[in-house]
């Protein structure tokens, strides 16, 4: 069978975006000890001009410091339950909401409040959520891993495993159906990867050429356990071959590939051609949940990651040197971005908890 995964060049037509392969293997061993800086490639203004570099920077900063609170909250007992922080990973969303538009939706697992942070969303409501408060996007019935926001497209928020992958294809299904023209980006883990459901979708949309986007976010260790250790075959974006669906390989630590590799990829479904998936090579900083300590990895690769690939850091350090921004200006955003997850902290603290009643509320629909 020829081999399915195309570079960004070949799906956008030209451009060169990204060399075949993406992303080196998420290993410290394997990795040199690189400076956290993107490369100043001259096509990245192209990509990503000046005005959106410093919206994208102030968005990963505002997914970044909203997570370290929600672990600060967690650590203090004012978040109860599960909680899976998106540490790490700032640079997937960030980059692939930058490449859709407005109408186009968004469907992922339990590990949520980064990516719907991502679409727009209203951090206050996504931190009462959080704390089970009333004013909360699920009025405090949905927890960390059920999180909706209709306004922005945001669908989700699921705890079964995979379960958002057959939803999201339903979703891009409606799309066509309805003849919009909109897509749906459908994120997944390494861990769904083998999940028996993701297959019959990818059958299903690669059949009907629905305009969906699979993004499967790698971060090596699903629940806790490596892809090596897993997975028979490691190379993810290969999973669509058998349904004739082109994946890509993508270093996901990295903005300015991420949003190449999401225009290019836009652009392919946009056009009619069907399914695609995107393979983003990023890592979690912290455990896969905050009842997880991490011992499966050890603390050098963590810190290789920290100091030498971190996406936010990158994009910072390519600005200050390519004359982008300075530290003053990015200061003055890290201040702003930290007021404004305090002020959701306050908000979600002073909100009450639901009434009694709403026990009994969102069950069935009565037609």
């Amino acid at each position: 069978m020829k081999n399915q995964m195309q570079t960004i060049e070949e799906l956008s037509g030209g451009n060169p975006p990204m060399k075949r392969g993406g992303a080196k293997p998420i290993t410290a061993k394997k990795n040199g000890a690189e400076a956290a800086s993107l490369k100043p490639e001259k096509n990245n203004s192209a990509v990503m001009p000046k005005q959106e570099m410093l919206e994208a920077y102030e968005e990963m900063l505002l997914i970044r410091r909203f997570e370290e609170k929600a672990g600060q909250l967690y650590g203090m007992g004012l978040i109860g339950g599960f909680c899976h922080l998106y540490i790490g990973q700032e640079a997937v969303a960030v980059g692939m909401q930058h490449a859709i538009k407005k109408g186009d939706a968004v469907i992922t697992s339990y590990r949520d409040h980064g990516l719907m942070l991502g679409t727009g969303s209203d951090p206050k409501y996504i931190m009462a959520e959080l704390m089970g408060k009333a004013t909360g996007c699920s009025k405090g019935k949905g927890g960390s891993m059920h999180m909706f926001d209709t306004k922005s497209r945001f669908y989700g928020g699921h705890g079964i495993v995979g379960a958002q992958v057959p939803l999201g294809t339903g979703i891009a299904f409606a799309y066509k159906y309805r003849g919009e023209d909109n897509l749906c980006l459908t994120y997944f883990g390494d861990g769904s990867a083998n999940q028996g459901q993701v297959y019959e979708s990818f059958n299903m949309a690669s059949l009907w050429k629905l305009p969906v986007i699979y993004i499967i976010e790698n971060n090596e260790y699903a629940m806790g356990t490596s892809v090596a250790r897993s997975s028979a075959t490691t190379e993810l974006y290969r999973r669509g071959e058998s349904f004739g669906i082109k994946g890509v390989q993508v270093n996901g630590m990295d903005i300015f590939e991420v949003k190449k590799a999401g225009d290019a990829a836009v652009k392919f479904v946009r056009e009619g051609n069907g399914p695609i998936i995107l393979e983003m090579k990023t890592y979690r900083y912290r455990g896969h949940s905050m009842s997880d300590p991490a011992k499966y990895r050890s603390k050098e690769e963590v810190t290789e990651y920290r100091e030498h690939r971190d996406p936010i850091e990158g994009l910072k350090n390519y600005m200050v040197k390519n004359g982008v921004a300075n530290e003053e200006t990015l200061k003055e955003i890290d201040k702003k971005v930290r007021e404004k997850v305090q002020e959701a902290a306050d908000f979600a603290q002073n909100s009450p908890v639901p009434e009694e009643g709403e026990l009994w509320t969102d069950i069935y629909t009565e037609l």
